[in-house]
């Protein structure tokens, strides 16, 4: 029965702390959800969704704690729950149409006028609740109530008007997401010409000009250990909607590769090579909870700029992780110091390591050691480029198709060179200049609308090395001796 009351309450609630923003470091991330747990799972399949909050995220697309099944929620805990970064991008593959099981009479007990379904992934609308012998078909919200508890899984309240009555079990048939049906054909995803579709990481291409926030990070905890998953992000990260540059964040397979001196080979092997790649080994632990590192890592990216005034000039290495370990897949604990944490950097592969507290560890893209160029193998670098770069475009999208004169000139190399005096006076770049060249603009090409800009730009490379040499100074402890 429930307990009387008469009189005043009060529950106190604590403040949910705001997340820290960062608009350059916006991760897009692929994979699956828990989609049974919102109102339309049909909603959330192959569309990019913008979440802000961690509620956000549970109307949207659905939350929950099994990392496994549905690997979007390793993002959403290292963004929501260990960082608290917003915005993120999640695009679900899991189709309740498509990837689902059925489960036909099975039987649950009635405890309290309550009984629980405790498979994962039921999706409601496809519940059918019969008494026990199957020959009377009951009535939802006539006979029946149907909702989620807590933990996720599906409860069915027996009303007391209604025919149920006073049985003690039932018959219940209903479908189920099934997360291991999904491959990794349905993460790459495409173009379907029939319906016009996108689906999987090809949806990249809709991000931009459906919710108008750019990305920063392509990821997918759970698949970009597959080869084939990480060369198309790979890929996807340069020339998105014709215009933009992106990191992608991959792990490499920590089943597979178990020592560190075996990752170069693995890596080289699959191709893990691009300048855009930012490539990770092991996983992670946290919480108890085992993660794909590129979930919190990407996370972290964008805490570090969101404590940089949301530019990306700092490098994400050395920079604190809330975990616990650092793992192989089977949860085994991985222990790296430094000097074996350095033999992965020194082959473009960024790690973590227990140094007064777990922090990130390495500065290289995935290019390196074969490319050494600081703007292709720093990871800050790499990033300030790819953030200027974008930023021009969004700045001047107006002036295309203004007239050709002196004052769009102007106009252009004035507002550049005012921002980049701006970033330079903050310390967070060197300096940048940009020029109008008439070698660079013959007359031809004027004539046919074409205008070439020539800038350059000077980004930090990270103080990757620091060396203090220790000399022993005779004299001073002579004199220190004498009372000097």
């Amino acid at each position: 029965m429930m307990a009387y009351q008469h009189g005043i309450q009060m529950i106190e609630q604590q403040t949910p702390a705001e997340p820290s923003r960062s608009l350059s470091a916006v991760q897009v991330v692929f994979g699956t959800a828990p989609v049974n747990l919102i109102e339309n799972p049909k909603s959330a399949v192959n569309v990019p969704i913008l979440v802000e909050t961690l509620e956000d995220v549970k109307e949207k697309i659905g939350y929950g704690y099994d990392f496994d099944d549905y690997t979007l929620n390793q993002s959403v805990y290292a963004s929501f729950e260990l960082f608290n970064v917003a915005p993120i991008v999640l695009v679900n593959v899991l189709d309740p149409d498509v990837h689902k099981t059925t489960v036909s009479n099975k039987t649950v007990t009635i405890s309290k006028k309550m009984a629980t379904i405790d498979d994962d992934g039921v999706l409601l609308d496809s519940v059918t609740v019969k008494n026990s012998d199957g020959t009377t078909t009951f009535q939802k919200n006539t006979d029946y109530t149907l909702s989620f508890d807590e933990n996720g899984k599906a409860v069915i309240g027996v009303l007391s008007t209604g025919a149920i009555g006073s049985a003690t079990t039932l018959s219940v048939t209903f479908d189920k997401l099934d997360p291991s049906a999904v491959t990794k054909e349905d993460i790459i995803g495409g173009y379907d010409a029939e319906t016009g579709k996108y689906s999987g990481i090809e949806l990249i291409r809709k991000v931009f000009p459906q919710l108008n926030v750019l990305p920063a990070q392509l990821l997918a905890p759970g698949w970009s250990h597959y080869p084939e998953v990480a060369a198309v992000l790979a890929a996807k990260s340069t020339n998105i909607n014709g215009n933009f540059s992106v990191m992608n964040i991959l792990d490499i397979d920590s089943s597979t590769v178990k020592k560190y001196e075996d990752v170069q080979n693995w890596k080289e092997t699959n191709g893990y090579n691009r300048k855009e790649s930012i490539v990770l080994w092991p996983k992670v632990k946290a919480n108890e909870k085992k993660l794909w590192y590129s979930a919190v890592f990407a996370a972290r990216v964008a805490q570090t700029d969101a404590e940089n005034d949301d530019v990306p000039f700092v490098s994400p290495s050395n920079k604190s992780l809330p975990i616990s370990a650092t793992i192989l897949a089977d949860g085994t604990e991985v222990f790296l110091d430094q000097p074996d944490a350095n033999v992965l950097n020194s082959v473009g592969v960024v790690t973590a390591i227990n140094f007064n507290g777990w922090r990130t560890w390495g500065n290289n893209t995935a290019a390196y050691p074969e490319i050494t160029e600081p703007q292709n193998r720093f990871i800050a670098v790499r990033r300030v480029f790819q953030w200027w770069g974008n930023s021009f475009i969004l700045a001047f999208f107006d002036k295309v198709d203004d007239p050709t004169n002196k004052r769009l000139i102007e106009s252009v190399v004035d507002a550049e060179n005012i921002r980049a005096n701006g970033f330079s006076g903050r310390g967070q770049i060197p300096g940048a200049t940009i020029e109008f060249r008439e070698s660079m603009n013959p007359t031809d090409a004027i004539l046919n609308g074409k205008i070439v800009f020539i800038q350059k730009i000077g980004a930090y490379t990270p103080a990757e090395s620091i060396t203090n040499i220790l000399e022993f100074d005779p004299t001073i402890t002579a004199k220190a001796a004498l009372g000097g």
